[in-house]
């Protein structure tokens, strides 16, 4: 890159103070950028004055969590120009940064004419304002950077929304800083006027409204999801949903399973909008696979709360995936964020039988410690481990779901006459087929059946049954009718 002359540095350091004055937020494509990650001493832990109630990142090695910063800056594009660690011995409630520090940033700023710093840490409203003061430069910390990079990923018409509510209500506290035109109106009578409504009070007031006004849109999405839902729990197709750390592999396994063209990169988030695609299970089940937005570590709350209509997906799925990218170093905290994401939607992965547990990029191990996964994959009990890339392991996981799928059925053994076309369609329709005879009476099927059909094959088959587990009776619902989503009736 060709140097700067002292004249066109000085023009870009002046546009840069005026972009603070005037409030831009906007992060654009090409942005040079710093990322710097503190590393708080225990000792400043101890203290309290100033530090967070629960350590940030405590659970992560320091290089595990620059990687991450840099990965989140790499995914919107920015063109990171430095990072590094900033070991804190103290914790400054004006600035985070103790003052020594803050001087020796500033240099370093100058020098390679930054545009853009990202502290990968929770900053408060007056922390980022002071900051970018001192600095002469934008400053953004973890959450903004992730609203950032939400924003730019978000494609249906549902993503924007969500996306929209989370950035407003993260900006709401900070027009401290956002915003410049915060003089107070001129109010009252008279030529000078009295004291008015102050335009950080108007902003306010503005946002809150378009905050309302999303919430009442996304309660809407909320009421068309669990529309859509009602309708798929006619037919006989169990939800399985994916979740799991960012960049965990989720989108590749679900592409490898389904042969489907979800966007899929070695990028955070990736992919944002959920995808549902259906998949026939080897014994010939089908069901619905479902690709969710990847969680990180300080998930902001407020992004969880707008991405619930979307994340309902999760906590309403019939199984649940958790893809671990096994090679990673910080597996076992990436899986700790990821438990606790879930726990806040609702869903307390100790206490549910529903979640299963998916080593993925076994293809990065060396080749022993590889084998030895794919072995313990035959126990059946404990996680699945697979390679999204290679293929392997997918079989297992595939009989893992059917298994799992076959606890919360009944089994029957019939004869059907060969007469009877009409109900063997049905029954390979809407039940599970697990073997077929043909027999001198008719055609011996076992047969597992879905909770939604039992009351369906007690009363049309229930004289055909040989051995097995009886049908209990059970009272037929008023949707539990016997006309299919076309207005067929088999029966």
């Amino acid at each position: 890159m060709k140097p700067q002359s002292k004249k066109e540095a000085g023009l870009n350091r002046k546009q840069r103070d005026a972009n603070v004055e005037a409030g831009e937020d906007e992060v654009t494509r090409g942005t040079r950028s710093l990322v710097i990650v503190p590393i708080i001493s225990s000792r400043a832990l101890a203290r309290g004055k100033g530090a967070p109630e629960r350590p940030f990142g405590a659970e992560r090695s320091p290089q595990a969590r620059l990687e991450e910063a840099v990965g989140l800056a790499a995914a919107i594009e920015l063109e990171i120009v430095s990072s590094s660690l900033v070991r804190l011995a103290n914790v400054k409630p004006g600035s985070l940064f103790g003052s020594g520090k803050v001087e020796e940033i500033r240099g370093q700023i100058e020098i390679e004419e930054i545009e853009l710093v990202v502290v990968d840490h929770p900053l408060t409203p007056i922390q980022q304002r002071n900051l970018e003061r001192d600095w002469n430069t934008k400053v953004i910390d973890r959450t903004g950077l992730i609203l950032e990079i939400f924003g730019e990923r978000a494609q249906t018409k549902e993503g924007r929304l969500q996306v929209e509510l989370a950035h407003l209500t993260w900006q709401k506290s900070r027009l401290v800083r956002s915003w410049t035109h915060l003089e107070r109106q001129r109010g009252g009578l008279g030529f000078v006027g009295g004291p008015g409504e102050t335009q950080i009070e108007a902003d306010r007031r503005i946002i809150q409204d378009r905050i309302t006004l999303l919430k009442g849109q996304l309660e809407q999405v909320q009421r068309t999801r669990k529309l859509h839902r009602k309708q798929r729990k006619k037919v006989p197709h169990p939800v399985i949903a994916f979740v799991g750390y960012t960049n965990a592999g989720k989108s590749t396994l679900f592409n490898r399973m389904t042969n489907a063209e979800v966007f899929a990169k070695d990028l955070l988030f990736a992919t944002l909008d959920p995808t549902l695609r259906r998949l026939k299970l080897p014994h010939g089940r089908e069901v619905i696979l479902s690709d969710t937005v990847g969680f990180i570590s300080e998930l902001p709350h407020n992004l969880v709360a707008a991405f619930r209509a979307t994340l309902e997906e999760v906590i309403q799925a019939d199984i649940v995936l958790h893809v671990r990218d096994i090679a990673h170093e910080d597996t076992k905290a990436q899986s700790l964020d990821v438990n606790e994401t879930l726990e806040m939607l609702g869903l307390k992965v100790s206490e549910s039988d529903r979640v299963i547990e998916v080593y993925n990029k076994i293809d990065k191990l060396d080749e022993a410690h590889r084998e030895k996964l794919l072995e313990s994959n035959s126990v059946d009990e404990g996680p699945i481990s697979v390679s999204a890339i290679s293929g392997d392991g997918i079989p297992d996981l595939l009989a893992r779901i059917e298994a799992r799928l076959a606890e919360q059925l009944d089994t029957v053994t019939m004869v059907l006459p060969h007469s009877d076309g009409q109900g063997h369609a049905w029954l390979y329709q809407h039940c599970e087929i697990l073997s077929r005879d043909d027999v001198e009476d008719g055609i011996r099927l076992a047969v597992r059946v879905p909770d939604a059909h039992r009351s369906r094959v007690r009363e049309r088959f229930a004289k055909y049954f040989v051995t097995g587990l009886e049908l209990p009776e059970e009272p037929v619902s008023e949707e539990d009718d016997d006309t299919d989503d076309s207005g067929y009736s088999p029966i």
